[in-house]
């Protein structure tokens, strides 16, 4: 398919520790297909265990795509994203595999599929001074930054309240008026696998962390810690400041888990609302990967996706 081209694209999305990288490389053993990850923690090198990676085996069985983009001490952008995966959809395309996007950050999904705009450039040493006041700043302070800024995003989680803030202080335009006015058209357009067990994801997210915790994620942050400098934005990833403050002995391990229990029970919540507010009804397929029937789901609505883009 050219590049040019007009694509329907099959999305599988849903909250975290819902299951979705599963189903999906479920999926990828029926036929060739390149899985393109949409998680920005997990285009962080070095940072794996904590951010639910896949393993060797399972990159090594199927092609992937957005992993280990960047340093932790780099930044990356939703539109950064959306580009790269463009190439990534047109790649597997021309080797005749089937592009299969997974992954739950919202932003990114946004990005590939809906309107975008040219961000304004940006002076870096005012950026960066702007960075570090914010930093500092509690989620309820960024919230009634925002609200003065650019009410519109104000219920965003703190990476976008974060954006928010920067663009209409360093431009003195706010984002969600950029995105109107510089909007331009997008050339994909997506079906989406909605992966969620509802009540049970609490279970489920308890048991991840267990399995991280026991799987060698304090050692792998007692070994960033003596690289990775602390303001890297990597650490930003759910969990991994309780790790470190556990390493460095101010937090006990049930404090730490306890903290990111809840911090990610919170960021699913808000994956949620996301997903439930931003995706149109016509072009989602719901899944409980705990229904006896998830296969048979799963396996039709890529079915149908693929004969439609063909």
């Amino acid at each position: 398919m050219a590049a040019s081209e007009h694509s329907l694209i099959a999305v599988i999305c849903g909250p975290t520790a819902a299951g979705k990288s599963a189903i999906a490389l479920w999926l990828a053993q029926r036929q060739p297909t390149t899985i393109i990850v949409a998680d920005s923690r997990q285009i962080y090198r070095h940072f794996d265990v904590g951010t639910a990676k896949p393993t060797p085996h399972e990159r090594a069985a199927t092609q992937h795509r957005g992993i280990d983009l960047i340093e932790p001490t780099e930044r990356y952008s939703a539109a950064a994203w959306a580009a790269a995966a463009d190439e990534w959809i047109d790649e597997a395309h021309a080797e005749g595999r089937v592009p299969l996007i997974v992954g739950g950050t919202g932003f990114y999904l946004r990005a590939l599929f809906d309107p975008l705009f040219e961000e304004p450039a940006h002076e870096p040493t005012r950026r960066a001074d702007l960075e570090k006041t914010l930093s500092g700043l509690s989620l309820a302070e960024l919230k009634r930054w925002t609200e003065v800024l650019d009410p519109e995003r104000a219920h965003l989680g703190r990476t976008q309240l974060l954006r928010a803030i920067e663009v209409a202080i360093l431009s003195g335009h706010r984002l969600s008026g950029l995105h109107r006015a510089q909007a331009r058209s997008a050339k994909r357009t997506a079906r989406y696998l909605v992966v969620d067990p509802g009540p049970l994801l609490v279970d489920r997210i308890a048991a991840r962390l267990d399995a991280m915790l026991a799987g060698g994620w304090v050692d792998e942050v007692r070994r960033l810690i003596e690289s990775v400098p602390e303001e890297a934005p990597a650490w930003n990833a759910t969990g991994y400041k309780a790790i470190g403050d556990y390493v460095r002995g101010t937090l006990d391990l049930d404090e730490a888990r306890g903290m990111i229990l809840i911090a990610t029970r919170q960021y699913a919540k808000r994956q949620r609302t996301w997903l439930r507010n931003q995706l149109s009804e016509s072009d989602v397929t719901q899944l409980n990967p705990l229904d006896s029937g998830w296969l048979t789901v799963a396996e039709k609505w890529l079915s149908d996706t693929m004969r439609r883009s063909a």
